[in-house]
């Protein structure tokens, strides 16, 4: 241990000596600090820090973790052929799927100066070569040849990872892509006016996006005419709104749903035909399969309950009766006070805005007495048994429509595709890829920019979604990051004693939740040492 006098103050070191060449030389060397700060040591303190500050670790790492597993930047770079810029377009690509995935809401500039990415990223970036403008810059090079064969690659990543599970393909229109966008767009109206959708193809084991095609309002093709193109050589997954644009008595190869209003004799089957699905992965899921005719065709017919859904439905429903309670009684209230003097025609006019279009009048009943205005009168009540049968017939269910021949954890799996893209990409898509000016327009290369960050983000996010699920762990993308971004790491910065300022990193506490996807992402290997 040396020490060497700065400044009227003695600072140590532990130095370590070797002969090199035949002569002493010191090899190596650590600062320890001053004597104050060796006595607090082996006393068990630690010198007083100077600051802290707190980043999120989890879904940083994880995401970065998944994107060095699919080689993105290499294959990237592949694609971009030959380049003199660093970062290389790979890098931008990279750093522009881990901010949507873990940061949308926050400029990319602003995200990356305090992010834990500078940390990962090797070889690190030349100091100020991650800008805002310099990343849109960069983005730019990304021509439709070049985001297609991105696509590709990507693709082909994934496959490799999945192996014979990702040879099945589902076609899905994520129509609300445009306004998941527009959200968060500055000029939401502009958006809007410009995107119509996204259709995607995506793996039938986690719903994983291979493919995509984003199409602009003016122009765009209808349901049908993209279930054409999408659902050709895969697997058409539609809702039930979309049902009637398709001719299901000829089609083949398809997942969806129908309204339920259709087939009231399913309906009507009482609960004990029903079996459960799978009560690992769907807790509270009884089906019934049988067949049905659909569109002059017999086809195979799967009547789901989920209790989950029922629960919803039904908070939603009494919440909506209470409302709808409350406006009568204040219609009644007034009546009776004499402040509403409207004719008995427009009491009814005024009962019927209430009630109309709602299911609540089929467990509402009500009495208008009275002829003249001042003397009408309003009673109502609430029948609890038709509730309950509202309850028994329609809460809780769905009807799903196939002709494939998978078990029914599998059909349930593939339509619920498309649920858990619409919550992926209305987390992850924003503005994060448009330039510094708050006034930009949507061209068609901004566009297609926009959607190749945001599928790529899907498509790394959903990876991870599927480990998570076969690990035991059944979480929506937003859930996965959530419970990620909740590992978290805090930097500690000691006082300077004359030499380098000294920093500590440690991790957040973690649930067991927590713990188990760090182990399962092998986040370890980012921890602090």
């Amino acid at each position: 241990m040396i020490g060497k006098r700065i400044g009227g103050r003695t600072y140590y070191y532990l130095a370590e000596s070797a002969r090199v060449d035949g002569k002493p030389r010191v090899v190596g060397q650590r600062y320890l600090g001053t004597a104050e700060d060796i006595a607090a040591a082996v006393a068990g303190g630690d010198p007083e820090a100077a600051g802290a500050r707190h980043r999120s670790f989890g879904d940083v790492s994880a995401v970065w973790g998944t994107l060095q597993r699919l080689d993105l930047v290499r294959r990237v770079d592949s694609v971009a052929g030959p380049q003199r810029a660093r970062p290389t377009l790979g890098l931008h690509v990279a750093l522009a799927v881990l901010h949507r995935a873990t940061a949308p809401e926050t400029e990319f500039e602003e995200w990356w100066t305090g992010c834990l990415a500078q940390d990962l990223v090797r070889p690190r970036p030349p100091k100020g070569s991650i800008t805002t403008a310099g990343h849109w810059r960069a983005l730019q090079r990304l021509t439709p040849e070049r985001i297609a064969a991105v696509e590709s690659v990507v693709a082909e990543a994934v496959l490799d990872l999945l192996g014979d599970d990702g040879t099945e393909a589902l076609a899905v229109d994520v129509a609300q892509f445009a306004a998941f966008t527009a959200a968060d767009c500055t000029l939401p109206s502009a958006c809007q006016d410009v995107l119509a959708g996204l259709g995607l193809v995506v793996t039938r084991d986690g719903a994983i996006p291979l493919a995509s095609r984003v199409y602009r309002r003016e122009n765009a093709p209808t349901f049908g005419a993209l279930a054409a193109e999408l659902g050709e050589r895969h697997t058409l997954v539609f809702h039930s709104g979309q049902a009637a644009q398709l001719d299901l008595g000829a089609r083949t190869g398809f997942v969806g749903s129908l309204p339920l209003a259709d087939h009231p004799e399913l309906l009507a089957r009482p609960a004990s035909v029903r079996r459960r699905v799978d009560p690992e992965r769907f807790a509270g899921l009884t089906a019934f399969d049988t067949v049905a005719t659909v569109d002059g065709a017999r086809r195979r017919v799967i009547l789901l309950h989920s209790a989950t859904l029922h629960a919803a439905q039904y908070r939603a429903f009494t919440g909506e009766l209470s409302t709808t309670v409350r406006e009568l009684d204040g219609l009644a209230a007034a009546l009776a006070a004499g402040t509403h003097r409207g004719d008995r025609t427009q009491v009814h006019a005024e009962m019927s805005r209430i009630i109309r279009g709602r299911r609540v009048e089929r467990v509402l009943n009500t009495a208008l007495t009275g002829n003249r205005a001042g003397e009408l009168r309003l009673e109502r009540r609430v029948d609890e048994a038709a509730v309950a049968r509202l309850a028994e017939e329609f809460f809780g269910k769905q009807i799903l429509v196939t002709d494939r021949d998978w078990p029914v954890a599998e059909v349930v799996t593939a339509y619920r595709a498309r649920n858990y893209l619409d919550s992926t990409f209305r987390w992850l898509t924003g503005s994060a890829v448009a330039g510094p000016s708050p006034r930009w327009e949507w061209t068609s290369h901004r566009i297609a920019v926009h959607a190749l960050v945001s599928v790529l983000a899907a498509t790394v996010t959903h990876l991870m979604r599927r480990e998570a699920d076969r690990a035991g762990m059944n979480l929506s993308v937003a859930e996965l990051l959530d419970q990620l971004r909740g590992i978290g790491e805090t930097v500690l910065r000691h006082r300077s004693t004359g030499g380098r300022p000294r920093t500590r990193r440690i991790l957040s506490d973690r649930t067991s939740r927590q713990q188990a996807l760090f182990e399962l992402f092998g986040l370890e290997r980012f921890a602090p040492a």
